[in-house]
């Protein structure tokens, strides 16, 4: 017979990863959470406090709660104990038919079901090509790895295409600290007026980077979603095919749809790099002509100063 638990699972839940406790710890407010949990939790806050009452925690290193830890083992225990003996009685009574509760034996290849003998003789299935269950699964198996084995080469794709762009990320991080460095190197050669020019430049370097990076996150974030999609598809497949032979018969055509993939193969963006051209390329000339426009501007402000007091001041010209 299956034990009943004494605790219902969820009260054996993590508040914080909503899953069931490893290695409990317990707070000074009497409150339970995983070790990683609370750790992680007080390392994104930045201040030790409970993640349910919000009260402060005496102790970096909260002790383990053992009454929770004991009572969860159990729980675990019971529960992979159970699981087993369902397993194992699934196995020995086997799969019979939902229409006539004999036991599944052939499969129809035609249709692509599994039968009983009685089926056989139905009119749905009269004078179908049928085969031993046996037979029938080493074929579909065969059939299916074909499928399988795209679906991981598109995950090796995929993971190499993530990767190298990973690596163009890095490297648009490096040429922006690369190219700040040399822009604040040139600025540090000129006066005020070169210093906003610096902040300018810097702002601009900036956009750009904050552009690329964020147009390649989210690349990476597309890439990584479908390499997601076809490790659990790979998973799911490859669950299905290691069930018992007649589960995986009945759930086959599922399973054949599920192995169906139609995702292009990715692409490293163009232009995905800082344009560094554009932001050192003659920048002492550039900068020199903007000054001498400034400069002749205010030479031109200071003549024109000097003609107003003369007019307001004809007399004295103090001005």
């Amino acid at each position: 017979m299956e034990a009943k638990a004494l605790i219902p699972e969820y009260e054996l839940c993590c508040s914080v990863c909503c899953d069931i406790f490893k290695e409990p710890v317990v707070l000074k407010c009497s409150h339970s959470f995983c070790r990683e949990c609370v750790q992680r939790y007080w390392e994104e806050k930045r201040s030790r406090e409970c993640p349910i009452c919000r009260t402060k925690a005496s102790m970096k290193d909260p002790p383990v709660n053992r009454a929770l830890r004991s009572i969860v083992e159990s729980y675990l225990k019971q529960k992979t104990e159970s699981e087993a003996d369902k397993s194992e009685a699934v196995e020995k009574t086997g799969v019979c038919c939902s229409l006539h509760g004999e036991k599944i034996l052939l499969f129809c290849e035609e249709d692509q079901e599994p039968l009983c003998v009685v089926c056989l003789t139905s009119k749905k299935h009269r004078n179908h090509q049928v085969c031993l269950v046996e037979e029938a699964v080493l074929d579909l198996k065969e059939e299916l790895k074909p499928a399988l084995n795209l679906i991981e080469e598109k995950l090796k794709i995929f993971s190499k295409v993530e990767q190298e762009c990973k690596k163009t990320a890095e490297h648009i991080r490096n040429q922006a600290q690369h190219t700040e460095r040399q822009i604040k190197a040139e600025f540090e050669k000129l006066h005020q007026f070169l210093r906003e020019e610096e902040e300018a430049r810097l702002a601009a370097l900036k956009e750009e980077e904050k552009k690329k990076s964020r147009i390649m996150n989210e690349e990476i974030e597309n890439i990584t979603g479908h390499i997601s999609t076809l490790t659990e598809k790979i998973t799911a497949i490859e669950q299905a095919m290691g069930t018992e032979d007649t589960s995986f018969l009945k759930n086959y055509k599922d399973i054949k749809m599920r192995a169906q993939c139609t995702l292009q193969d990715p692409e490293l963006l163009s232009g995905a790099l800082i344009d560094v051209a554009k932001h050192l390329g003659n920048l002492k000339f550039r900068v020199w002509e903007k000054m001498l426009g400034v400069v002749q501007y205010s030479e031109y402000l200071e003549k024109m100063e000097k003609c107003f007091c003369k007019v307001l001041c004809p007399v004295t010209h103090l001005c």
